[in-house]
């Protein structure tokens, strides 16, 4: 094999596992948003027959060949060639470990479980969905034992969304939190209560999506490559390459908050993918490297951002000229409490940054239990409840607002949650950087994003995946992370909102 035609075959297959991956995207982006909820066989069938394709395209002896030549001439292929042929190996290693029929079964149950969880949630009927969670637990469980057979199934799982990551980082990381989370929640709690009244009412739908695509013109989001649909549970997709980025947002007539901060979260996503460099696309350096990495820009900018005092003395004339009768009776100032109001609630995607990582930890504690055989799924919805009581004093009335509320195990996502607080306080950490260049809160101010994307654009987004997640770490943050930056700044946001 002669090398200068490997790196036109790596190249080449790239392009064609891309156009696989744009294909299949389509296929499951299309499920989640406008296909027919009878349709789900359909995707499932078609999804599966494709699968098979790029398994066997993935692991066929051309492929295996190409990749190890290339792997053995290290020393001659640039940066960028070795970090390919890296990635693509680590993936093939994994899937010639998983026998072929039970890749494909698992393509097909991931769109069945999904399809069976919209309804279930719908339905609040938490029964219908636990066959197919059963079978996400053993199949994640079982590809786990295939591809690290002396490895914890669940290490393996954090590992593989944030590399790195294990259970006793986690159990630190999340212990440090709460250290400071719970007696920050008390103290809020005893402070005179903050109204968010000006976010309840009645916000129509279409002036609800005026305001989506006004925040993503603003965020500086290219809409010739970034579309907005809605869905159950809002999430980014990129279909293909960074080119053509996908985000969705669910409308709520009687809360103006959720869609709001679902578009900015997600065009934090978005964002991240599309500001890969252009040479990048349709290889598998394309796009955000971990998802930890990933939760970085997308909380960042929902909340470091989107809740600032700056941008809600921006946003605020906006939201008079589309709500006018509804924000009336309303200031700027009162828009900046309301959506920083601390108060323990139900749903993970819309709970205050300072009980967000508590959700967070609910997750991760009851996965644990899942992936050890400690906890049978037909007994999470009790274990649930009983966690959500302990660690926010609330209680669930039903299914659909507790255990079904989130997507990602649906799609045996276990070892995800994680990054949610892994990357909220990546973002604290990234600002305190950031201040140090730009004058943030003049930008805000003025609704210039500007400059916060140059920033991130700079130092996290055009690398795609060419830098490990601990390389973006250190280039970004210059120093080694540390969560009392995360602490400190929602400390100083609650002193600033409650009056400490």
């Amino acid at each position: 094999m002669e090398l200068e035609q490997a790196r036109k075959d790596l190249v080449t297959l790239q392009v064609k596992m891309s156009a696989y991956s744009h294909a299949m995207g389509l296929i499951s982006y299309d499920g989640e948003t406008t296909a027919p909820r009878g349709t789900a066989g359909n995707r499932a069938q078609t999804l599966g027959i494709l699968s098979e394709i790029t398994y066997q395209l993935s692991t066929g002896a051309d492929t295996v060949a190409l990749l190890e030549y290339l792997d053995s001439q290290k020393e001659q292929l640039t940066e960028r060639e070795n970090r390919m042929v890296y990635l693509l190996l680590k993936d093939i290693r994994f899937m010639q470990k998983i026998p072929q029929e039970e890749y494909v079964a698992f393509e097909k149950l991931a769109v069945e479980s999904e399809d069976v969880w919209h309804s279930a949630k719908i339905n609040s009927d938490f029964a219908s969905f636990a066959p197919y969670l059963e079978k996400m637990v053993d199949y994640r469980l079982r590809f786990a034992r295939y591809a690290a057979p002396d490895m914890d199934p669940y290490d393996y799982w954090l590992n593989e969304f944030e590399p790195g990551l294990n259970r006793e980082k986690c159990d630190a990381f999340f212990g440090q939190l709460k250290a400071r989370l719970v007696p920050l929640i008390h103290q809020c709690a005893a402070r005179p209560q903050v109204s968010d009244q000006c976010l309840k009412g009645n916000f129509d739908d279409a002036r609800q999506e005026t305001l989506a695509y006004w925040l993503m013109d603003v965020m500086g989001l290219d809409r010739d490559h970034v579309g907005l649909s809605t869905t159950e549970h809002p999430f980014t997709t990129s279909l293909g390459s960074h080119l053509d980025e996908r985000i969705t947002t669910h409308y709520y007539p009687e809360d103006l908050s959720s869609s709001m901060f679902s578009v900015i979260h997600e065009g934090g996503h978005a964002l991240y993918d599309t500001g890969s460099d252009e040479d990048l696309a349709y290889t598998v350096l394309d796009g955000g490297v971990s998802m930890g990495i990933h939760e970085s820009q997308s909380r960042f900018y929902e909340n470091i951002l989107g809740r600032s005092k700056g941008f809600a003395r921006f946003i605020f004339p906006k939201l008079q000229a589309l709500f006018p009768e509804e924000m009336k009776p309303y200031t700027w100032q009162d828009f900046y409490k309301a959506v920083n109001k601390v108060q323990p609630s139900l749903i993970r995607t819309e709970a205050d940054e300072v009980t967000y990582c508590l959700h967070v930890m609910i997750r991760y504690e009851l996965e644990k239990r899942l992936m050890a055989g400690e906890l049978e799924v037909r007994d999470l919805p009790r274990a649930w409840n009983g966690m959500y009581r302990e660690y926010l004093g609330i209680d669930v009335p039903d299914d659909r607002r507790g255990v079904l509320q989130d997507s990602h195990w649906s799609s045996g996502a276990f070892g995800y949650f994680p990054s949610y607080a892994l990357g909220s306080a990546y973002g604290a950490q990234f600002l305190a950087k950031m201040k140090e260049t730009v004058d943030v809160d003049a930008a805000l101010e003025k609704g210039d994003f500007g400059p916060m994307n140059q920033w991130n654009r700079e130092h996290i987004w055009r690398y795609g995946c060419l830098l490990t997640p601990a390389q973006i770490l250190e280039n970004a943050m210059g120093q080694p992370f540390d969560p009392s930056y995360y602490l400190n700044y929602l400390e100083a946001k609650c002193k600033d909102v409650y009056g400490f």
